[in-house]
Formats: C-alpha cells, sequence, structure tokens
C-alpha cells in the first residue's frame, strides 16, 4: 500500500497521531512503528515520509532536535504546541471523513 493515494493524503495525520502523546520519533522509528501498528499492511518510504515530516516542520507543527548515537547524527521529530492543535483538528476532520466515506460504501449499514 506504499504508493496508494489515500496514504498519500493521509501521511500527515498519521504522523502527528504518532507523535501525538509527547513522544519524540525519528523518522526510521515511525516507518517501523506504522509497519507494527498495521502488521505490515502499509510501508512508508522515506521519498514520502521526509517530505511529509519537512512540511510540518516548516508549519511549525513539529520541532527537531538532532542527537549523536553510535556515532551517527539522528533527528528526532517532537510535536510543538501548535502542533497539537492541528493534530486534534485533523483527528477530528479524518474522523469525520471516515464516517461520511462508510456510508457512501456501506450505505445498508446505516
Amino acid at each position: 500500500m506504499k504508493n496508494n493515494p489515500l496514504l498519500k493524503g493521509s501521511l500527515s495525520t498519521i504522523v502527528l497521531k504518532l507523535l501525538e502523546d509527547g513522544s519524540r520519533m525519528y523518522g526510521y522509528e515511525i516507518t517501523q512503528r506504522v509497519k507494527a501498528i498495521t502488521s505490515g499492511e502499509i510501508h512508508l518510504t522515506e521519498g514520502a515520509l521526509y517530505p511529509t515530516l519537512h512540511k510540518l516542520e516548516a508549519e511549525g507543527l513539529l520541532s527537531t532536535e538532532t542527537e549523536v548515537v553510535e556515532g551517527r547524527a539522528r533527528k528526532y521529530y517532537q510535536l510543538t504546541r501548535e502542533g497539537h492543535t492541528a493534530t486534534a483538528a485533523r483527528l477530528s476532520e479524518a474522523e469525520a471523513f471516515l464516517l461520511s466515506l462508510n456510508r457512501i460504501l456501506n450505505p445498508k449499514l446505516t
């Protein structure tokens, strides 16, 4: 599902949700967390993830901190105060969209 347009349109919301609990994560850690949560169904590529991280950082929703781990620089991402606010709004929008989509795809269930 790595080239799915639905994934591309949801990637920033996914990243914000993963960082919502106040933790900080680095890029590879984010890809592995998504893979674990989805039992391998969603595979994030670096080519999709890093532009999203950079965009969220440019929007002021993420802050970064670089640490050297085992001789290599590792860039950690964390939500800013504005990022927490944006996460709540985007999650609400995503939930409303999913409800509407479900009504369209499964009209007999509504």
